[in-house]
């Protein structure tokens, strides 16, 4: 992947490295930044990665479900934190978890001005180990921090 991106940003959210659970539990995945990215203000995104497959928009904008997820999945922000929730686990709900903010201290204007659109199916997805980058459009990359 390096072909294409040249060199990685600092990764400045973590999250949990594994999470299990059993059918019917409810399930909180949680992500944590800093005041540059979720605690200022910028949405959180979350996208599950099944096997073999790109990531899919899951929650937007914090809390809000594209068409066609179920309503199991529930996306919540607090100060530097933001969280997903699942109610109800199902087996098909085994995945990899990413969540994703905007970053004022390391993304560009470029970035900036494309923040608020929502795109579903990212056209390019390089992996490289555990990270994994969405070519948005030509220029603009969305950087994936795995729950693994």
């Amino acid at each position: 992947m390096a072909g294409h991106l040249g060199s990685w940003a600092q990764s400045v959210l973590s999250q949990q490295p594994s999470l299990s659970g059993t059918p019917g539990q409810r399930v909180t995945i949680s992500c944590t930044g800093n005041s540059n990215n979720i605690g200022g203000g910028n949405y959180v995104h979350w996208y599950q990665q099944l096997p073999e497959t790109a990531p899919k928009l899951l929650i937007y904008g914090n809390s809000n479900r594209p068409s066609g997820v179920p309503d199991r999945f529930s996306g919540s922000k607090s100060d530097n934190s933001a969280s997903l929730t699942i109610t109800g686990l199902q087996p098909e709900d085994e995945a990899v978890y990413h969540c994703q903010s905007y970053d004022d201290s390391l993304n560009t204007r470029t970035v900036l001005q494309a923040h608020g659109e929502v795109i579903q199916e990212p056209f390019t997805i390089c992996q490289e180990g555990k990270h994994t980058a969405a070519l948005l459009r030509p220029g603009l990359w969305l950087f994936l921090l795995p729950l693994l």
